[in-house]
Order: structure tokens, then C-alpha cells, then sequence
């Protein structure tokens, strides 16, 4: 029999977050800090509202783009928070998270041998995701000197003839780092200048800590060139409930909904009419736990500062990224012994590129509690080593 599996595929590594978090799940008494999930419940008038649409028996497809009304509610969120307007009919659509954005994007915009700038650390699906889609991901290391910020220089240096598409990752999983609008306005001249596109995954805009999240979309000249990627998983403790969704230029979006048409024709219609609430009546339970986060973020700075750990303040999502340099191990050797030593699981940095050895990611979507613990189990460790 040939072999049924295609190469492209095969060659894909799988998620080095997955790994850890399948060897937790066998680990009696272990603490995990590995993953990226509110430990909120969603707040209950949102669910509500999903509850609600069931018991009227909306559990029909909806349009392929969306609820309207959903769309028109994700366009007066944008309006108001970066003062920019999409037509929600024609610029706006809603995906199955902001997972299935990235990947429609990839999809509808690359031909064989384009390039696709993916700064890393960053996010695991953005490279298999453009290699799936035939382009050749190139990456551009970050700096923890730049606290993990993209720089103008370091994108001038990868652009080739070849080069379409630069993604933007911030606010960063997992480096936690942000780009201000002064820094945004230097990466948006070189792509004006050497003609690309930016899908820009914004999924933790709403969880920042020293100001307001600023999208390239406000940008002179951006929207036209920027793919807004976003979703209700991090803000509103949605996870399970899938849904996200693209803003961008209106025949970049004809085409992500064809795909999206034929591959899934629809996001869930519950999780839809839910996500109208969260976005009408939402602000409050948002700010509510970004403070909390807020608080867990500092305490686990003052541990690490206690503890001899070095890290940079991250000032986004809910994710610190400590230097594990000094023990002289790998982040893949550090993370295994931790787990099976002291039964603590974090990520190796490792995860999220290459440029992310020496580095360990830690999340703070966990409560206070666990995080203590967790910093205990984390004080033997390093005294043994």
C-alpha cells in the first residue's frame, strides 16, 4: 500500500504546549501553569444569553460570515476602541476562533513560494499554518534587550521580492511583550514602502496593563493593507466556546469566507448570539479580570525578583516569559525535571521557536492560589539546582 500520509504534513512538528500538557494530565498532584486558559468561568449573563438561544431553538446555521448582528457588534467594538470603521457586511466575518482566521488568511492570500515574516517567540500555529498554505515561513528572532518588541530593522533585513506577508503577533503570546503606537508607526512605513500585508492577531488586546492596546488597523494607510485577527477566548473566558473573527479589506474577506463556506460553513450559531452580549454588555466582566490578572502578573514578578530569576516586565496577555540561562540546561531539560521533580509544569521556550531556548513560559491564567503553590514547588527546584 503507498503511504497515505502527505510529507508537508508529516513534517509538521506537533505542539511543544500539547506535549507537556498531555504528560500533566498523567501526573498525579501536578500543578500545571501551561496553558493558555482563563481560569474565570464565563461571566453568567453571557452564557446566559447562549442558554437562552437554545431554549428559543435558534440552533440553525447561520449566514456563512455570521449574525448579522454579531457583525455589526464586532464593527462598533472596533470603532470604539481604535476608532476605525468596517463595514460589517463587507469587512467583517466570524470564524471558528481566531485560530481558523489566521489559517483562512494564510490561505486566501499566499501562492506557492511567497514569504510570510513570523517574528518569534509567537504563537505555534502561525508557521505550520503558512507552510500548509505552500508559503515559506521565514522568521525573525525577537530580542529580549527590545523586550521582544518588532523592529523596523529586523523586518528591513528579512524582506526579499518574495515577501507578502508580515504577521503580528502583539500583544505576544508568550513573551507577554507589546508594541507601543511609536513603534507601530516604524514597522508601518517599511510595509507601505516595500508593498506587504500584515494579519495582525489581536487576541489579547484587551488584556494589557500599562495603557491602551493600539492596532495597526488606526494607522494612515493600514487598514487597506491588515488583516485584524481577534476572538472572545482571552477577554471573556469563552475558550470552548470557539469563536473569533477577521476584519479587513472586503475581496481579501471574499475569499476567506469561500474557504470558510466549504470547510465549515459556519461558526457555532449558540456561541454567536452569546458573543452579542459579550460584546454589548461585556466591558465591565473584562475589566474585572484584567485587574485580577494584573495582580497575579505582579505578584509572580516579585517572586521571580525574590527568587533570582531575571525577567523582563511583560505588559500583555497573561504570560511571563522568565531567562532560565544561568542553570545551564536547556528549556526543554529545565521543564522536564521541573515536572517530574517537583510535579510543576511550564512550558519549555523552546515552544515558540528556536529563539526561545533559554527561556521557560509561565501563565498566569491560574488562580492566585495554584500560582503560589506553584512558586514554592518552583523555590525547592531552583535551590536543588
Amino acid at each position: 500500500m503507498r503511504n497515505p500520509i502527505g510529507k508537508k504534513v508529516v513534517d509538521i512538528k506537533p505542539s511543544g504546549i500539547r506535549k507537556f500538557f498531555d504528560i500533566v494530565q498523567e501526573t498525579e498532584g501536578a500543578i500545571s501553569l501551561g496553558v493558555g486558559e482563563p481560569d474565570f468561568d464565563t461571566p453568567w449573563h453571557i452564557r446566559d444569553e447562549g442558554i437562552y438561544s437554545l431554549e428559543k431553538g435558534r440552533t440553525f446555521y447561520t449566514s456563512n460570515s455570521g449574525l448579522k448582528e454579531l457583525r455589526q457588534e464586532v464593527s462598533n467594538y472596533i470603532k470604539r476602541t481604535q476608532g476605525i470603521t468596517y463595514d460589517p457586511i463587507k469587512e467583517v466575518f466570524i470564524t471558528v476562533g481566531g485560530s481558523e482566521a489566521i489559517d483562512l488568511a494564510f490561505r486566501a492570500m499566499i501562492d506557492p513560494g511567497d514569504e510570510v515574516l513570523i517574528p518569534q517567540p509567537s504563537y505555534v500555529s502561525y508557521e505550520p499554518c503558512a507552510i500548509l498554505a505552500d508559503a515559506v515561513p521565514v522568521i525573525i528572532e525577537l530580542k529580549e534587550e527590545n523586550q521582544f518588541r518588532l523592529t523596523a530593522k529586523e523586518v528591513l533585513d528579512k524582506v526579499t521580492d518574495k515577501t507578502k506577508i508580515l504577521v503580528l503577533p502583539f500583544p505576544n503570546n508568550p513573551t507577554g511583550a507589546v508594541m507601543g503606537k511609536e513603534d507601530l508607526e516604524e514597522i508601518a512605513k517599511v510595509v507601505i514602502e516595500k508593498d506587504l500585508f500584515v494579519v495582525s492577531d489581536e487576541i489579547y488586546s484587551e488584556l494589557t496593563y500599562n495603557g491602551k492596546h493600539v492596532s495597526i488597523v488606526s494607522l494612515p494607510g493600514m487598514k487597506e493593507r491588515t488583516i485584524l485577527i481577534n476572538g472572545f477566548s482571552k477577554a471573556y473566558a469563552m475558550t470552548g466556546w470557539r469563536l473569533g473573527y477577521a476584519c479587513g479589506p472586503e475581496d481579501i474577506m471574499k475569499q476567506m469566507v469561500k474557504i470558510h463556506q466549504f470547510a465549515i460553513m459556519c461558526a457555532p450559531t449558540t456561541s454567536q448570539y452569546a458573543a452579542v452580549e459579550a460584546l454589548k454588555n461585556g466591558d465591565e466582566d473584562v475589566k474585572r479580570m484584567r485587574e485580577e490578572y494584573n495582580h497575579r502578573r505582579r505578584y509572580l514578578l516579585n517572586e521571580f525578583e525574590r527568587l533570582g530569576l531575571p525577567c523582563f516586565e511583560p505588559f500583555g496577555a497573561f504570560y511571563v516569559f522568565p531567562s532560565i540561562k544561568k542553570f545551564g540546561m536547556t528549556s526543554d531539560e529545565f521543564c522536564t525535571r521541573l515536572l517530574k521533580e517537583e510535579k510543576l509544569a511550564v512550558v519549555p521556550g523552546t515552544a515558540f521557536g528556536d529563539c526561545g531556548e533559554g527561556f521557560i513560559r509561565i501563565s498566569y491564567a491560574y488562580s492566585l492560589d495554584n500560582l503560589k503553590k506553584a512558586m514554592e514547588r518552583l523555590e525547592r527546584f531552583l535551590k536543588k539546582i
